[in-house]
């Protein structure tokens, strides 16, 4: 197996959650190919999410996860297969979604199933995200009265709550 193409494909991974939970919208970008595909299952929305491209594809998360909403995206446990300049990866996760606007947050659990290739400037990039749920919650703020943020990162930001 080829150890450093699995090392890169699994910082590409970590930076798209990282970047989408800071709002790096230019960062969460370049870690997709040009023609990337996803598909976002969630309750949330309704039926699952179909997206082809790029520009689509953080046009979605830059209004569905900007602004006042905060996340966090932990994923682990990788399974990456790879076959010369493509591969293919699961990855179990777990989210946090607290929309202060809606005063609700939203936990859940999923395995993203993607796919990954080696672009023209040698660097890996997601071809194809996707998960299904595994389980999905929501709890309005009001029933956690005791809720009291000690820190925020956008505190001092345009759009801060």
């Amino acid at each position: 197996m080829d150890l450093v193409a699995l090392e890169e494909i699994k910082r590409v991974k970590h930076r798209y959650l990282r970047c989408v939970d800071l709002k790096r919208w230019d960062d969460v970008a370049d870690t997709f190919a040009p023609e990337a595909t996803a598909s976002y299952g969630t309750p949330t929305y309704g039926e699952p999410i179909t997206l082809s491209g790029r520009d689509a594809i953080v046009g979605f998360l830059r209004e569905k996860l900007g602004g006042n909403i905060i996340t966090t995206h932990f994923a682990v446990q990788p399974e990456i297969d790879i076959e010369g300049d493509t591969a293919a990866g699961t990855w179990p996760f777990e989210d946090t979604v607290i929309a202060t606007e809606y005063q609700v947050m939203i936990k859940g659990a999923a395995v993203y199933e993607d796919r990954y290739r080696r672009c023209e400037d040698g660097r890996w990039r997601i071809a194809h995200t996707g998960y299904t749920r595994t389980y999905e919650f929501m709890l309005p703020l009001k029933n956690l009265p005791s809720l009291k943020f000690t820190a925020n990162r956008w505190a001092d930001r345009e759009n801060a709550f």
